[in-house]
């Protein structure tokens, strides 16, 4: 599989998503390594399912909801700017956390399990399928269902 690297900002702060900023961290990430971006890739998820995966996953990593180490004590307003820009990093954390819960809930049960395992775990279908003791190839039209849901939710479309 081939490499598909960009840069991408560890904070959501600067004028541009995607564009490092000064003073700002941005790492390199692989879009070929998510499963979302794979089965894209491959035609089983079209652009609007792409997106609304990745809207829930950003969600999912703001508000922190996977196991954290260490903690953070910099609770200073920042000055100026709308949104998600005029809150500090705990009323960001927990703003995502409501727009996660909303979005888990608008793709409703039976259906976000898989959603979660693959968007936000970064599990493989064929994986997500065994853990929920799923056939063999059924995940993946309900990871789209889930998906289009998604996107209502998030208002992608």
């Amino acid at each position: 599989m081939q490499r598909q690297l960009v840069e991408r900002e560890l904070t959501d702060e600067g004028p541009a998503r995607g564009a490092p900023v000064r003073g700002r961290r941005a790492v390199t990430v692989n879009l070929a390594e998510s499963p979302l971006t794979w089965l894209h890739a491959r035609g089983h998820l079209s652009d609007l399912q792409l997106a609304a995966g990745e809207c829930l996953r950003r969600d999912y990593e703001r508000a922190q909801l996977s196991a954290g180490v260490t903690m953070r004590w910099d609770p200073v307003r920042v000055k100026g700017g709308s949104g998600d820009s005029a809150l500090n990093e705990t009323e960001r954390q927990i703003a995502a956390r409501q727009r996660f819960e909303g979005a888990i809930a608008a793709a409703g049960p039976g259906l976000s399990d898989v959603l979660w395992r693959v968007a936000c775990a970064g599990e493989g279908l064929p994986d997500a399928e065994r853990a929920l003791a799923w056939p063999a190839r059924s995940g993946k039209l309900v990871l789209r269902l889930a998906l289009d849901r998604v996107a209502g939710f998030y208002g992608i479309g």
